[in-house]
């Protein structure tokens, strides 16, 4: 989820901006991807979320921050773009106003555009009493969203096509520390099926129904680039 008080842009010029910062071309015909960097493989290695029956979620975020920052910042290098990393901000329960705005309602996690800001509850269903790799691609959904800004993509802020590109961008940072993480192919599928549970298959449609969430996941996971991303051609069927 994502604070943004900017108009969308018309939807030709999200597509051309997204693609090209992404690493897409268009040609006389269909879009095709060029080779890409994939994102660096690194080390992330989880910390333990309580100890002795005493929650520990900053400790936990901090870490994973650690290592987004790190392997964004490296991905950034390599491509020759400017880096910078986003304010996070900690709260042990909700406040009445942030960014300027009011909290939102049933949040999780949740980037402020325009202030690079990620805010990180330590409390709630989202990280409070869980073992699984939900908090883990919460923040880095998040994080893809400051990577969005930081390329740009900013214009098509409450789209879908938005929401699951960060989908994607937390699939390839999953996939290029996965080999250091202690978990199994069930884990894995675990956090495909809570990431499935959280579509939208009701009334609200701002971040995709849950096949499609782990449509791209799953996409950015495979490929561990950002290149595998391009959420804004893709047929309204993938998006949805």
């Amino acid at each position: 989820m994502l604070l943004n008080v900017h108009s969308p842009a018309p939807r030709a010029l999200v597509a051309l901006v997204a693609l090209s910062v992404l690493a897409v071309v268009l040609q006389a015909g269909p879009v095709e991807a060029v080779a890409a960097p994939r994102l660096a493989r690194s080390a992330c290695p989880e910390t333990p979320m309580s100890s002795g029956g005493i929650p520990r979620s900053r400790e936990y975020l901090t870490a994973l921050l650690k290592c987004l920052d790190k392997s964004w910042s490296a991905h950034f290098r390599r491509t020759g773009r400017t880096f910078r990393k986003p304010v996070v901000r900690y709260y042990d329960e909700p406040v009445r106003e942030v960014c300027g705005f009011a909290w939102p309602e049933h949040a999780a996690a949740f980037y402020c555009i325009g202030r690079d800001t990620l805010v990180l509850p330590l409390t709630g269903a989202w990280i409070e009493d869980r073992t699984d790799l939900y908090p883990f691609k919460v923040a880095a959904h998040e994080y893809g969203h400051h990577v969005q800004s930081l390329l740009g993509v900013r214009k098509g802020a409450r789209s879908r096509r938005y929401e699951l590109q960060a989908d994607c961008l937390a699939g390839a940072f999953l996939g290029s520390v996965w080999p250091s993480l202690s978990r199994t192919r069930q884990d894995w599928t675990a956090l495909l099926d809570t990431t499935r549970a959280t579509g939208d298959e009701g009334e609200e449609h701002s971040h995709g129904t849950g096949a499609n969430r782990v449509r791209w996941l799953e996409r950015g996971y495979r490929a561990v680039s950002p290149a595998a991303c391009d959420t804004w051609s893709a047929p309204a069927s993938q998006v949805s």
